[in-house]
């Protein structure tokens, strides 16, 4: 459990506590094993597990659907993972995308965010124009077969 140190007239000791049980402590001192009652219960704090739910990005089209998975024959929206600015548009309607080609420089908080494609296919339709503002969710690109 924990490990201690101790000096005490010159002499080291070495104590390690294997457990506590109300007023009872096991402990290995200098590799000899003790039990030490106290004259009062110990109560262990306990640091309180943090759990939080899976978050899915606004950027799934569905909960179910991998990120990387190829279009089933319907368009694909490419949506803004959070808001900003578009920089920089790096394709054109018509230009065939292959899955983490990056499409767009997306300007938030101040860094620079490439946006990049989930899909393998052709670019339908472009929603944004440089120096656009967008929201958390808003399309920014239309990828089809």
């Amino acid at each position: 459990m924990k490990n201690y140190k101790f000096k005490i007239n010159g002499n080291n000791y070495a104590v390690e506590i294997q457990s506590v049980e109300g007023n009872e402590i096991k402990l290995e001192l200098n590799g000899s094993a003790y039990t030490v009652e106290v004259d009062r219960e110990i109560k262990q704090s306990k640091t309180p597990k943090l759990v939080r739910p899976v978050a899915v990005p606004s950027t799934d089209n569905s909960a179910q659907t991998a990120k990387t998975a190829a279009p089933t024959g319907a368009n694909t929206a490419i949506k803004s993972p959070l808001p900003g600015t578009i920089l920089d548009i790096l394709v054109n309607v018509g230009d065939k995308v292959s899955i983490g080609q990056k499409m767009l420089v997306l300007e938030a908080m101040k860094m620079e965010n490439g946006i990049d494609s989930d899909v393998a296919g052709v670019v339908k339709e472009i929603k944004v124009r440089k120096g656009d503002s967008v929201l958390e969710g808003d399309v920014l690109l239309v990828i089809g077969e």
